[in-house]
């Protein structure tokens, strides 16, 4: 039995999955998100229940927004303040009496999707978050690349690629491109661009307005003049910041999640938009809509312990 957990800011989901990879059992809790002992007795309790109603001790992963450090495996995260800088691996596994498997909810999520019957085979998926942030995880012959440091995938803190910058700068007279700050203390992160947050900002930077991305998307479907010009200046922009992922990493399949994801008008546009920005031998891949939504981190934290 595999036993996956996606810890949030405000929940923790759990999922156990049986050897067909089937779920089989299901259960969502507040996260303790200030309690470090109460966040360490929640999960525990839950593998411990799990346990019984089985009758085996599965095998646990779980996924977390942050990674560990690689010098002491200490926890690197902002959305669960109670584990920030804690053992919360070595502290678990003492509670639950077996070692568990951990990583980046990104590459969980990538990880969740690549497992999936019609991509296993793939030599190499690529997954992108288009959330509150923007991120991803590489998996490559259905392994998660975590890199030397654990921060492989994080590809919203790659900074925004010039000839992007040149073009937003050129979209609008006396518009120059903005440059946002980071919540990691740099400036023109990606992640504040091609998010949906970020796609907010660029509206609001550009129009003096601020309105929330599905009201932008509902006007542009109702082809409103600024709305249509902003989701033109956005796939554009989306279009040469992924010719320059692809460029570097050249995936078989591209799996997007998170809300913006939703927008269908980006699986119609990028295989037109991305071919300029990439190498002339280069091909687009295959751009997709994740089929697990939010169920694909659980799921991806339950198969660590299978990849």
């Amino acid at each position: 039995m595999y036993y996956g957990f996606d810890v949030g800011g405000t929940k923790i989901e759990f999922g156990a999955f049986n050897e067909k990879l089937e779920r089989v059992a299901t259960e969502r809790v507040p996260t303790p998100g200030e309690d470090y002992q109460a966040l360490l007795t929640t999960l525990a309790g839950l593998v411990a229940k799990y346990d019984e109603q089985f009758g085996v001790k599965g095998l646990v992963g779980l996924g977390i927004p942050g990674m560990e450090s690689v010098e002491d495996n200490s926890l690197m995260t902002s959305n669960v303040p109670a584990a920030k800088g804690k053992f919360l691996r070595k502290d678990l596994e003492a509670l639950i009496d077996r070692p568990l498997k951990i990583a980046n909810d990104a590459n969980c999520f990538a990880l969740s999707e690549a497992w999936d019957e019609e991509h296993q085979g793939k030599e190499s998926v690529l997954g992108l978050i288009l959330g509150t942030g923007f991120g991803g995880g590489i998996v490559v012959n259905g392994h998660v690349v975590s890199g030397g440091s654990h921060v492989a995938g994080e590809l919203g803190h790659t900074r925004m690629p010039l000839d992007a910058w040149f073009y937003l700068s050129n979209s609008m007279e006396g518009k120059e491109a903005p440059l946002f700050s980071c919540g990691c203390d740099k400036k023109g992160c990606i992640d504040n661009y091609l998010s949906g947050r970020g796609f907010e900002q660029l509206y609001h930077h550009y129009y003096d307005e601020k309105l929330k991305a599905i009201n932008i998307i509902q006007n542009y479907q109702q082809n409103e003049p600024k709305a249509v010009e902003h989701v033109n200046r956005f796939m554009d922009f989306l279009a040469i910041c992924l010719g320059n992922i692809f460029t570097a990493f050249d995936p078989d399949v591209v799996v997007l999640g998170g809300g913006l994801s939703n927008f269908e008008a980006i699986y119609e546009e990028m295989p037109k938009r991305i071919p300029p920005h990439l190498l002339s031998v280069g091909k687009v891949p295959k751009i997709i809509k994740a089929k697990h939504g939010d169920s694909g981190g659980v799921r991806g934290a339950a198969f660590l312990n299978i990849s």
